[in-house]
């Protein structure tokens, strides 16, 4: 059988690897919940538990999970879950994991202005450098929607990547800004995000599936050579069923020595210092609307 060539050079990872993973964990808590219920927050605590297992426990089972594999991740958490929750950065970097930027109040895209969106990146920046002591350089769009201006703040920032969009399966640079992609096929919330009371649109899935298209995936990246970026969530994948799911896919990771676990700074670093530069990099070219165009012997 023949097979028909993509027409773009490889992606070139490090040392000899054959693909790379991310291990990303966005740690939202009850703050998604927050920005839907802004303007009043009711008086009900169902949703609000289930989300504060997440600084409560759940970081914590993933945070020891990593450490028993020998592993780092990303943590991509919103700034109001800092302040919520104190806490969670030194958690965090005394497990000698990266923290990345995740909105202030995981604010949606669609909901709020390109002067508000400024505004909460840099107030995220500051509150960070507060607590730590140094700059995040990876940036996560809640919901993972990104526009041209979100871009150019990212970039204007001194931020080193996003991790929003999807338009490779391997890193890419977009309008100058070095994008470390991103699936939902590989996120836990797409299946797992059940929370109960009438709200959920879509059922609860069986881990042990999501288990064997996981594996089939990274399984597949690899023989590709791309990138597989997973996404867990703290109030997720913290509960025991999904920390067994986890266990599972990442004893098959990292036995295959051909593959490259790191951070998002890591592959970041690695990608502005290679071959990689330059070759695969794109513009946001958001197109005009197709309202006005017609067809037919009538319209030419």
């Amino acid at each position: 059988m023949t097979q028909t060539r993509i027409p773009l050079p490889a992606y070139e990872w490090p040392g000899g690897k054959t693909s790379a993973t991310l291990l990303s964990v966005d740690v939202d808590a009850q703050v998604p919940y927050m920005w839907a219920q802004r303007d009043s927050v009711p008086d009900r605590l169902g949703t609000l538990e289930i989300r504060r297992f997440g600084p409560r426990t759940g970081l914590y089972r993933l945070l020891d999970l990593f450490a028993r594999y020998g592993v780092k991740a990303s943590f991509y958490v919103p700034a109001f879950a800092v302040e919520a929750n104190p806490e969670i950065l030194p958690a965090i970097l005394e497990g000698g994991h990266e923290i990345g930027l995740h909105g202030y109040f995981h604010e949606i895209v669609s909901e709020v202005s390109d002067d508000e969106f400024t505004g909460a990146l840099e107030a995220s920046m500051e509150l960070f450098v507060r607590q730590t002591g140094a700059r995040p350089v990876g940036f996560r769009s809640p919901a993972w929607e990104m526009t041209p201006h979100m871009l150019r703040e990212v970039r204007r920032l001194g931020l080193a990547y996003d991790s929003s969009l999807s338009g490779f399966d391997h890193p890419y640079e977009i309008d100058g800004v070095l994008e470390i992609p991103v699936q939902w096929a590989i996120d836990d919330a797409i299946f797992f995000k059940f929370e109960g009371g009438g709200r959920d649109k879509w059922p609860y899935q069986s881990g042990r599936a999501v288990l064997q298209d996981w594996l089939s995936e990274w399984r597949t990246l690899h023989r590709f050579g791309g990138l597989f970026t997973l996404t867990v969530h703290d109030w997720i994948s913290g509960r025991a069923q999904r920390i067994a799911l986890l266990e599972e896919l990442l004893e098959a990771i990292v036995a295959e020595q051909s593959a490259w676990v790191a951070t998002g700074a890591e592959i970041a670093k690695h990608h502005v210092a290679s071959a990689n530069r330059g070759r695969f990099a794109v513009e946001s070219a958001i197109p005009q609307a197709i309202g006005t165009r017609r067809f037919g012997r009538d319209h030419g």
